[in-house]
């Protein structure tokens, strides 16, 4: 069954892995902390590597389609969700990046489930490029200022590029990106959100 091809197995994985690197990232061993970056760092591979799978051999299913982009949102706003409980960031910002990807990538992913067609933006790789920077760059830093060796040679350093001002500008920047490219997308795709709308409401019906 396709459901259990190389590439799903990995999409599956990768939401498996989520509360380990939450687990890790909350630690309060330096070590544990480390590993985070680590298991984060997998999950992005597994990212890449089930969608290299995918186009080589031919593995592309509906489930794929469905649950690939679920995944990426699962990770990312673990994430983002993290540094806010941890006051490395702003929460209204990583709220409304949550809210609007989960939206977003639940809507296409049915879309496409569907084999409906939905339209993505020349944006939208902007968005996705803005968050993963700003994602390692927080992460990266987090553990760095963790481990004692680097804090005590970069700490000044660390707590710089850290610092709550530079950080809450960044999380609004691509905030207004991911909110500007979620009204992108359902401007873009009315008429097939229109469609998805009515098939829903005909199978309601008795």
């Amino acid at each position: 069954m396709k459901f259990f091809s190389l590439p799903n197995q990995l999409t599956l994985l990768r939401i498996l892995l989520t509360p380990v690197f939450l687990f890790l990232l909350f630690s309060s061993d330096a070590i544990l902390r480390q590993w985070s970056l680590v298991v984060f760092i997998f999950m992005a591979f597994t990212d890449w590597y089930d969608g290299w799978l995918a186009r080589r051999w031919g593995y592309a299913s509906r489930w794929g389609a469905f649950f690939d982009p679920l995944a990426d949102k699962v990770v990312t706003s673990a994430a983002l969700i993290a540094y806010a409980e941890l006051d490395l960031t702003p929460a209204w910002p990583v709220w409304a990046i949550v809210i609007r990807d989960i939206l977003i990538t639940l809507l296409r992913s049915y879309a496409e489930y569907k084999e409906k067609p939905f339209d993505t933006t020349k944006l939208a790789k902007t968005k996705t490029f803005a968050q993963f920077t700003v994602i390692y760059y927080i992460l990266i830093l987090y553990v760095a200022r963790s481990t004692p060796g680097i804090r005590l040679e970069y700490g000044a350093v660390i707590d710089m590029l850290l610092n709550y001002t530079l950080v809450y500008i960044l999380m609004v920047i691509i905030a207004t990106i991911t909110v500007w490219t979620g009204i992108q997308y359902i401007y873009t795709n009315w008429s097939t959100i229109q469609e998805l709308y009515e098939s829903i409401r005909k199978t309601k019906k008795p």
